[in-house]
């Protein structure tokens, strides 16, 4: 009988500081139904084990006995080889937070031996210069991996990059001729690790279902080859694969030679399929009833989808579970000086999803065909917090990334009520939509619950084109919400997108200017430009004419198919504009460079701006609509308050008056009223405080007070206001 041994691998590379989610969430969702699985992350085990004083050794032997030709920069890399071996694994446990007073040496520039990636640095004095030592020393080391990484993607292996494996020949892969070719071609030393890495996995976990989880490209060549592996030595154990890349990319696939390394490939969410196909293994059920499984059948590629059951729902999935995976072992690096790419590089993360799917899912140039965003499901924060509370019990860590598409305003407001309820000390970053819900009350309370920042596309910053593509945004309100998260203390992204559809070199330079004036009135502290990439499952892909625009390749040849080839007659040259906008936002984002003509980023001629230059300026003075209303919920995020009671003396009366001694994470600050409506007052603030507007004024008025409207303009509901007391 066929018992189930479950091993669940993330081929290299995806990052170096936190482990990609995809293994967690199955082992979480196998965990429910009491079926062992073991997983590990072959990435950061493969980058430990080349960036290791045995590893370095090897690569050294193996340049010394070949005949390569080396760059002048990697022969000096190559000739440095003592300096390297010696000082790799101190710098390895530094990054990895287990060595912080090698910060010191590295920080003097006589520890570290340097190539060219440290020629830039000067130049960078400025966008580094307010860096501590420990964040100083973490990108100098940074720099050394990276100059030896470049030796060995020149002389040993040259599908080899920090996050990503032979990530071209995985890209926009139509063909399975150029994987096949490097999948025949001899085994480099890397690809020999990585093999022995997975024969490690395999005896620990005695294995007879692998799968392997592809969230990109950049993962595919090494889920190839662990396949490859599998197939030639443990021909028993049953090879399974999905992830992004195959929900992305592989729904026509029709090449069998992909089943020369692979058994089934799942598209979309895996549960169901890994549950349904293990019960087939198991003799429980026939094969076509597989559940979204692609299989080779007689050599000609199936799709098999005679399953009745339903996907799992979230509520369903379980914990994600991180055991066996090396969590005190990822390296915290610093690339580049944007501080949301920090955010992305630096530091583990635990990675958790609020909600299935977009609840937005109308942006023309998203996937919104594809389940994994138009199927929209979310969790209850009480959910959600227990699996936060198991998740830090589980990793020690409670610093979490919630890799929504877009994060829904109202339950990431029940979840940060649901955090200060509990106490829970979370730190926490996401993805968003730019909309008006996102009130500078609201975005205080997420603060208080631990949201440190968010993520969200501003894309063109043209309200024509904020239209077209169905964003259900326009600039004016994207700035008045960055505005409010930056007031809260949240740091804010923007996604920056160039070359949608039409988009005229006018269009780009006023863009340009808005986001310019964002950096310059500080609701903007991070963005990056990406050009406008056209894909099968948006609809511009499915209808490229509407949009027009005239696809114009590639051809399918059988494997992958997302990524399209197009023309815009109608729009600007627009990679013309590449450089200028990747320079402009760099200076914006440290800011320089803010009071230069659009014209200095250019090297050709652009026309001029028609943005007012106080434009955003006055968007976001406009005063916002803000009624209360009976629904609106009150919270109160402020100190606890203490009376004493005093007199004022008025005319020949005293007037009984309270002083309201408030004492919060900044100090101490006094609020006199009089006595009735203060003492009333401490009572409701003193206790846990999350009512209704509408209750809250029955309660005043029941208590015999006078006034409620003329409590509501006092100066001590605006001083209450200001220190703590939200409207949701």
């Amino acid at each position: 009988m066929f018992e189930p041994r479950i091993l669940l691998i993330t081929p290299p590379f995806t990052q170096l500081n936190t482990p990609y989610p995809a293994t967690a969430y199955l082992k979480g969702y196998l965990n429910t139904l009491a079926i062992p699985a073991f997983q590990a992350d072959l990435g950061i085990e493969l980058i430990l084990r080349m960036f290791s004083r045995k590893g370095l050794e090897h690569i050294f032997r193996q340049l010394d006995a070949s005949d390569v030709t080396l760059s002048e920069n990697a022969y000096q890399v190559y000739r440095q080889q003592r300096h390297y071996i010696q000082t790799i694994e101190p710098v390895i446990r530094f990054l990895q937070h287990r060595n912080p007073t090698l910060a010191h040496a590295i920080c003097d520039r006589t520890y570290l031996p340097e190539a060219s990636r440290f020629r830039g640095l000067e130049e960078l004095e400025w966008a580094f210069g307010a860096m501590g030592i420990q964040d100083r020393a973490r990108h100098l080391a940074t720099l050394y991996l990276e100059d030896l990484g470049d030796l060995i993607q020149e002389a040993i292996d040259p599908h080899f990059g920090f996050s990503r494996y032979a990530e071209r020949l995985g890209r926009s892969a139509t063909h399975f001729d150029p994987l096949e070719e490097a999948l025949q071609a001899p085994d480099s030393l890397l690809s020999v690790w990585l093999k022995a890495l997975l024969e490690e996995k395999i005896e620990v976990s005695k294995a007879n279902v692998l799968c392997l989880s592809v969230p990109f490209p950049g993962n595919l060549m090494g889920a190839l080859h662990c396949g490859q592996y599998v197939k030639k030595n443990h021909p028993h154990v049953k090879v399974v694969l999905g992830g992004g890349f195959a929900n992305t990319e592989l729904r026509r696939l029709s090449d069998p030679r992909f089943f020369n390394y692979i058994d089934y490939v799942c598209l979309d969410d895996g549960e169901a399929p890994l549950r349904i196909l293990l019960e087939f293994f198991e003799g429980k059920r026939s094969e076509n009833t597989l559940k979204r499984v692609f299989s080779l059948q007689n050599g000609v590629v199936c799709y098999l989808n005679g399953a009745s059951e339903k996907d799992v729902a979230q509520r369903e999935t379980g914990t994600p579970d991180y055991s066996d995976l090396r969590l005190r072992e990822y390296l915290s690096v610093i690339e580049i000086a944007n501080p949301m790419h920090r955010l992305w590089s630096d530091g583990r993360w635990n990675k958790l999803t609020l909600a299935h799917g977009c609840y937005w899912g109308k942006c023309a140039f998203c996937d919104i065909s594809l389940d994994y965003i138009k199927n929209y499901e979310p969790l209850t924060a009480s959910m959600l917090c227990d699996r936060i509370e198991e998740i830090i019990a589980q990793t020690g860590e409670n610093g979490f990334h919630f890799v929504d598409e877009a994060a829904p305003p109202a339950l990431m407001r029940d979840l940060a009520l649901e955090i200060l309820r509990r106490g829970l000390t979370v730190v926490w970053w996401t993805n968003i939509r730019f909309e008006k819900r996102f009130t500078p009350d609201l975005c205080r309370l997420l603060k208080a619950s631990g949201c440190i920042a968010v993520t969200g596309g501003l894309e063109v910053a043209s309200d024509r084109l904020l239209a077209r593509m169905q964003k259900g945004v326009t600039v004016a309100q994207v700035a008045r919400v960055a505005d409010a998260f930056t007031q809260s203390g949240i740091m804010v992204h923007a996604y920056l997108m160039y070359g949608f559809p039409t988009q005229t070199a006018q269009e780009t330079l006023d863009s340009l200017e808005m986001v310019r004036q964002m950096f310059e009135e500080g609701v903007l502290q991070s963005g990056f430009w990406h050009l406008f990439a056209m894909t099968a499952h948006s609809p511009v892909g499915l209808d490229p004419a509407a949009y027009e625009v005239v696809r114009t390749g590639p051809v399918f040849g059988g494997f992958a198919d997302n990524d399209l080839a197009h023309e815009d007659p109608e729009g600007a040259d627009h990679e013309r504009f590449s450089e200028g906008l990747r320079k402009s936002l760099f200076n914006y984002m440290h800011g320089v460079g803010l009071d230069f003509p659009l014209s200095e980023w250019f090297d050709f001629k652009t026309p001029r701006t028609t943005i007012p230059p106080d434009y955003i300026a006055q968007c976001i003075s406009e005063p916002l609509e803000w009624v209360l209303k009976s629904n609106t919920q009150l919270v109160w995020l402020g100190g606890v308050i203490e009376t004493a009671e005093f007199e004022v003396k008025e005319g020949k009366k005293n007037r009984a008056m309270v002083e309201l001694s408030v004492y919060d994470k900044k100090g101490l600050w006094y609020l006199a009223m009089p006595r009735a409506e203060g003492l009333w007052l401490a009572n409701q603030l003193n206790a846990p405080l999350c009512q209704s507007f509408g209750a809250f004024q029955r309660q005043y008025e029941d208590a015999d007070l006078p006034d409620f409207d003329g409590f509501l303009h006092s100066r001590a509901w605006m001083q209450l206001r200001e220190h703590g007391l939200v409207a949701l």
